[in-house]
């Protein structure tokens, strides 16, 4: 391959999103304020979906992957970050660089898959409420979340290695706060013109599949509630499906906006604003809306809280 021929003492440049001054000091601190949040509720809601035996259903079981791949994804690009600024090294070399794309685009990519199954899960649990145990049972659900991750690690290995196959030569800054494929690319003297078109293919699929069993979902969803005869039973689904919906929508919103637009609309720092809305921002407003929204998880907190306490 050719990126075994490159010098790898030779680092990329990331530019990031701040300098020295007092306004970008503040932005900054507010990161890593968003940062500690997003880390401290993704630990927070796997931890005690693990813990409490009564939160060992299907949606848990999903709503923790979530939280997992959530806390991962911050974790891909907000330390790097953190480092490069408080150091005053920009620097990243090409084995960090190709790190960041494949956690990165892996971890995008099982989000939109595991959201369906999500959507999915939801469909069967109010629609076919009595065939619930079977149509999703714990070995179904593990067999879909295990699917989610797998096809996103896939999407990942074969973007970042065709990216890190192309030869990089002259300018080695990268406009962005982290390795993303379509900021390197514009750093490569071969044509990769091919490339970003069937990464445009790939994204526009992998968003679309997913959305299309959303909304399929979703829609039958709301017909069922909508004839539901029990007004508790009405605002437990409600409450339970906005939760989701409100995920959905920032998430899809945002990696539509930033993949699913040709490479020749892109701007750097339209890009950079639209990557810290959905790999920091909703992060970490993933677990405050599910929890926040659900009584469930409020009454699991409160319990494990409890015990904390009494065995101290």
């Amino acid at each position: 391959m050719a990126w075994m021929n490159q010098n790898f003492s030779s680092d990329f440049i990331l530019l990031g999103i701040f300098d020295h001054s007092p306004t970008h000091t503040f932005f900054f601190s507010l990161i890593l304020g968003i940062f500690t949040v997003a880390f401290m509720g993704n630990t927070a809601m796997a931890l005690l979906i693990h813990l409490d035996t009564h939160l060992h259903t299907p949606m848990y079981f999903l709503l923790s992957q979530l939280s997992l791949m959530d806390l991962m994804l911050i974790c891909t690009t907000v330390p790097k970050m953190a480092f490069n600024y408080l150091s005053g090294k920009k620097s990243i070399s090409l084995e960090g660089c190709g790190t960041q794309i494949f956690f990165y685009v892996s971890l995008l990519g099982a989000e939109c898959f595991l959201l369906a199954v999500m959507a999915y899960d939801r469909y069967v649990a109010i629609c076919y409420p009595l065939r619930y145990p079977i149509l999703m049972s714990h070995k179904i659900s593990g067999l879909m979340a295990a699917s989610s991750w797998i096809l996103g690690s896939l999407d990942g290995i074969i973007e970042v290695s065709i990216a890190l196959s192309f030869t990089y030569c002259g300018s080695r800054v990268i406009p962005h706060f982290f390795c993303d494929v379509p900021a390197l690319l514009t750093l490569s003297c071969t044509n990769t013109l091919t490339f970003q078109r069937m990464i445009f293919i790939c994204c526009v699929i992998m968003l679309l599949f997913p959305v299309s069993v959303i909304i399929t979902s979703y829609v039958r969803v709301m017909q069922a509630v909508i004839l539901m005869g029990s007004g508790k039973g009405r605002r437990k689904a409600f409450a339970t499906c906005s939760s989701h919906l409100t995920v959905v929508g920032l998430y899809y919103g945002s990696a539509m906006f930033i993949f699913m637009r040709p490479t020749s609309d892109h701007s750097p720092t339209q890009d950079k604003m639209v990557s810290i809305f959905y790999t920091i921002l909703t992060p970490m407003l993933n677990p405050l809306i599910y929890s926040l929204r659900n009584k469930e998880v409020a009454r699991a907190f409160v319990k494990v809280l409890g015990k904390g306490k009494s065995g101290e």
